[in-house]
């Protein structure tokens, strides 16, 4: 099934970003709102400890595994904010690498943002995503 999302691309703004500037749905469009999705391992504990893309990637294994459970896939997702816990913009570019590899052509808008801390032990990675699907 062909994805309900467009993105929206200006030849008025930068080509350095690496994502489309603004996505659309359709009015009959059923928007799904995800919970941060952070690098927990299905018993809780944090994977990847120290390593950002390491987290990146557990983080968007959840996000995909929520994503199906709720009737979608990466390609209906219309947004993401990607949230890093460092001042350091090598670890922001590490982990944001990831996400825009795993999205491939889908290159959503999305905010990438340094953070003080995240709300598990260990945590330096969390991915924040709406998407929308046709039913």
């Amino acid at each position: 099934m062909p994805s309900a999302v467009t993105l929206i691309r200006s030849n008025r703004l930068s080509s350095a970003a690496q994502y489309a500037y603004a996505a659309t749905v359709p009015k009959d469009a059923r928007l799904i709102f995800l919970a941060g999705s952070c690098p927990l391992n299905e018993d809780g504990s944090t994977a990847g400890i120290g390593d950002y893309r390491m987290q990146a990637e557990k983080s968007l294994e959840n996000m995909c595994v929520a994503l199906e459970a709720a009737g979608a896939r990466i390609d209906d997702v219309v947004s993401t904010r990607v949230l890093v816990a460092s001042v350091n913009q090598a670890d922001l570019v590490a982990a944001w690498e990831v996400v825009r590899d795993a999205f491939g052509d889908h290159d959503v808008p999305s905010t990438l943002m340094g953070v003080t801390v995240l709300g598990y032990d260990h945590q330096l990675v969390e991915i924040e995503a709406v998407a929308a699907v046709v039913d």
